[in-house]
């Protein structure tokens, strides 16, 4: 690359084994599909289908399935450079069951530890990371060392140049008690310009629940933009100047509602890079989310900018 990323992402990789049948419980499910998986990827890759250029920082076993995940990425046009082996992990899987339109039960296999737990500061690209018109991290990749200190250090490196993004990401099975992850997350926050999270996220980070508590507070921890997700409330978006959008879901008939707000992040990504006004960037990347939660994969359902424009113009 010559030119700077549109958006690098720095965080979870793996592989999705989702089930062929939905509402099945997962010890009766026959068949299964193998996708490309994991938040901060599937986020490269929805800026990736709408045009963007993007690459993912992050560690894969050195296994088959560590393989697929590097040819997957390449198919969906998202760089892997970064994307590096670690010997002694597995390549972490996920498999999900599926009852809509509202129970998508999740299960990690990401022991011992997960490999993309494993960057470390001294490995990455910081020319790169600050040089990036948007930089995407998750809170997950605050929960263990290694990649605790990566991330902190990429975020120092970039010093709010351009946009960075923390998506709170709070998934409470990688920590031992919320509390522990609130410095970390205090922490990022002071060097993000964006943050991004559902209203448990949001209480996970700011210790306040109510949507426009949770937005003052995280503009009160450093951000410029606090988008907070309220599921079928829609979503509420507040900038530090004074602009604000409160946008509803777009109805949609929902199939798998996981991957939705990967789909939601990379097109927010999409709508920064465009400078679009506020609520039309809310609208976008609903509509984004809403065309996955209709589809049963997650990255490779991710939709390009015509089938986004299709949903908002015709519903």
């Amino acid at each position: 690359m010559t030119e700077p990323y549109d958006l690098i992402t720095m965080g979870r990789i793996g592989v999705d084994i989702y089930p062929l049948q939905t509402g099945v419980p997962l010890a009766q499910v026959e068949t299964f599909g193998k996708f490309l998986g994991g938040s901060a990827t599937n986020v490269a890759v929805a800026a990736a289908r709408l045009g963007r250029t993007s690459a993912v920082i992050s560690r894969t076993g050195q296994d088959p399935f560590g393989m697929y995940v590097h040819q997957a990425l390449k198919e969906f046009g998202v760089d892997d450079r970064w994307v590096t082996p670690v010997e002694r992990y597995p390549t972490p899987v996920t498999f999900c069951e599926i009852f809509p339109p509202d129970d998508f039960p999740l299960y990690f296999y990401r022991q011992p530890k997960a490999p993309d737990l494993e960057i470390h500061e001294g490995e990455l690209d910081l020319g790169a990371v600050r040089a990036a018109r948007i930089f995407w991290m998750t809170g997950t990749g605050l929960c263990a060392e290694p990649s605790r200190s990566a991330t902190l250090t990429a975020l120092r490196a970039r010093d709010k140049c351009g946009t960075t993004v923390f998506d709170l990401d709070w998934r409470p099975m990688f920590w031992n008690d919320p509390e522990q992850a609130r410095p970390f997350y205090t922490e990022a926050l002071a060097h993000a310009t964006v943050a991004v999270g559902n209203l448990d996220e949001c209480e996970i980070a700011t210790g306040v629940r109510e949507p426009w508590a949770c937005a003052r507070a995280l503009l009160t921890a450093g951000v410029e933009l606090a988008v907070v997700k309220q599921g079928p409330k829609g979503v509420l978006a507040v900038h530090r100047d004074g602009r604000s959008a409160e946008v509803p879901p777009v109805r949609v008939e929902v199939v798998n509602g996981l991957g939705a707000g990967d789909a939601f992040g990379g097109a927010l990504c999409h709508g920064l890079l465009a400078d679009w006004e506020l609520g039309h960037i809310m609208r976008y990347a609903n509509a984004a989310g809403a065309l996955v939660a209709s589809r049963l994969a997650c990255s490779s359902a991710m939709p390009t900018e015509s089938e986004v424009e299709d949903l908002l113009a015709h519903g």
